[in-house]
């Protein structure tokens, strides 16, 4: 028998609001939900793609869509979304939390403002929207949150010290709620994949912080959906991914962060970039 937080749920008639949902993992939950009969509202800064992403998926599927174009680094931003969803009449069945970005270098040669940027948009827009849908789905006695963490957060991560310690912060953040919300309907889970097939390395400029062989999109959302309708806390795709992220069990602290310096080191002077 499932757990009880997620034994009632179901996707078809539902809604999912998603965020970073014109490229990438964010792209991908909203084909594969659509195409399990989920309504969607679609979040990125990318107005023309959503919009082409929008009209394909209600062609194939015959669901209902809504775009909000958003810059969700933004102050304020998650809570802007929220109220418009609201206004929407939409009532969210499914938070998935994907939007996020990465720098990659030496800490104090980025520039601050890309950084803080980056904590707006992979912490506190994501910290604002979980609270502005959780609310209703405990009053429902259904519903569900997928934060995208990574593996960068099970570990220290020099030159993406930032970008590591957001992803820490989600996954610790995902697994408290999900203590907190279980059996009362609603199952919170921390998604951690390692490398994926996505321009998001190019957006970062930097294939040294690929590391090990990527997975594909597709496979980190299925494995992401599975985890939800199990009810579990958080779960990292992949086999690989799953040993390597054990390593910091056995390696005192300093010395994988060490290690990991050695693997992230900038080969090459790197852009400071945002994905759409």
């Amino acid at each position: 028998m499932l757990p009880k937080e997620n034994q009632m749920f179901t996707y078809s008639g539902q809604t999912a609001l998603i965020t970073g949902a014109s490229s990438g993992i964010g792209e991908m939950f909203a084909r594969q939900l659509a195409a399990r009969g989920m309504n969607l509202v679609l979040v990125a800064r990318s107005e023309g793609r959503l919009r082409q992403l929008a009209h394909e998926l209600k062609q194939l599927h015959h669901v209902q869509i809504d775009v909000v174009p958003m810059d969700l680094s933004r102050p304020g931003a998650g809570t802007q979304v929220a109220r418009q969803v609201h206004h929407l009449g939409r009532s969210v069945h499914l938070l998935i939390n994907s939007a996020g970005f990465a720098t990659h270098g030496r800490f104090e040669q980025l520039p601050m403002a890309q950084q803080q940027d980056e904590i707006s948009l992979n912490i506190t827009a994501l910290v604002e929207l979980t609270h502005a849908t959780l609310p209703e789905m405990l009053a429902r006695g259904l519903g569900g949150v997928i934060n995208v963490a990574s593996t960068a957060g099970l570990q220290p991560d020099p030159y993406m010290a930032v970008y590591g310690a957001t992803k820490a912060f989600v996954l610790s953040f995902s697994e408290a709620l999900w203590a907190e919300t279980r059996g009362r309907g609603v199952t919170v889970t921390a998604l951690c994949p390692g490398a994926t097939d996505t321009a998001f390395f190019d957006v970062v400029g930097a294939p040294e912080a690929s590391v090990g062989r990527r997975d594909t999109p597709q496979n980190v959302v299925r494995v992401g959906l599975r985890a939800l309708e199990r009810g579990q806390s958080h779960v990292i795709p992949g086999t690989a991914n799953v040993l390597l992220a054990q390593v910091h069990r056995f390696l005192p602290r300093a010395l994988t962060a060490r290690i990991v310096a050695g693997m992230l080191r900038p080969r090459t002077p790197q852009p400071v970039l945002r994905p759409d």
